[in-house]
């Protein structure tokens, strides 16, 4: 037992201190995984216990003015992420396999503007679960949602902390411009209800998804069977299966929702 303790004791200090990236270490939530891991629990109580308890015999809230604007923040700072992505490395010197980390003069930069604002959007995005159960549409507060949103703030929050820059952060750049794809049409559905009644503007939506996940994976796959290449491969082994389940459960929801779906309504016609 005290051999297993002392291991895991050195993995951890392996893992928080020797190989993380000494450029983001003192930020803000980034020195330690325990406040993040806090909030992520604090999060998982909030929506599954807490506050579905709270509102078992409250009406909804009206949320629609506080949506708005959460959505116009949300696209707007999605917007800043794909323009310094942009600016800051894809479009200037990045390359599209095997990019180094800290690479360029706007090495920190590209940190702070792409990768740790990217991180704080990921913490943000937890709203969208809270604002389902303050309108009673807990149904909405499904594996996948709350999967995928705890898996982001995970996965952002790994990039900030071990790899600030370089091959991996392209998943940066493609999910902030889906996010600014999606919280345009949440905006929309909350402006104009008849938006909600369109599936043919939420089967678009979970089609861009299951695209970006794909095209993560396949720069992921690359990264990892890359020769000598100067960018660590351990994130991308972690990384590949994760897109895959992804992949897996949106191609899942799509086909149960639009597929299977239609195909009983039809029968039933």
């Amino acid at each position: 037992m005290a051999f297993i303790l002392k291991e895991t004791g050195k993995l951890y200090y392996y893992l928080n201190d020797d190989i993380a990236d000494p450029t983001t270490q003192h930020w803000p939530l980034m020195r330690t995984p325990w406040p993040g891991l806090m909030i992520l629990t604090i999060y998982l109580l909030t929506v599954l216990r807490w506050l579905p308890e709270y509102m078992r015999h409250r009406p909804a809230y009206d949320l629609r003015r506080i949506i708005v604007f959460y959505n116009f923040i949300q696209i707007f700072y999605c917007l800043y992420v794909v323009y310094n992505s942009l600016k800051l490395g894809w479009l200037k010197h990045y390359k599209i396999v095997c990019q180094p980390i800290g690479d360029g003069p706007d090495s920190i930069e590209y940190a702070w503007k792409v990768c740790y604002t990217y991180f704080i959007i990921k913490l943000t995005d937890l709203l969208d679960t809270i604002f389902f159960v303050l309108r009673k549409k807990q149904n909405q507060v499904t594996f996948l949602h709350v999967y995928h949103h705890c898996g982001m703030v995970a996965v952002s929050w790994g990039m900030v902390k071990w790899v600030p820059g370089g091959h991996l952060t392209l998943v940066i750049c493609i999910n902030s411009l889906v996010h600014v794809i999606m919280y345009a049409y949440y905006l929309l559905t909350v402006l104009d209800e008849s938006y909600k009644k369109s599936i043919w503007w939420k089967k678009h939506v979970t089609q861009i998804q299951i695209v970006q996940f794909t095209i993560i994976l396949f720069h992921y796959v690359a990264l990892a069977v890359a020769q000598d290449c100067p960018v660590p491969k351990q994130p991308a082994y972690i990384l590949i299966p994760q897109n895959v389940f992804l992949v897996i459960l949106f191609g899942d929801f799509y086909y149960k929702t639009y597929i299977k779906n239609k195909k009983i309504a039809s029968k039933t016609n």
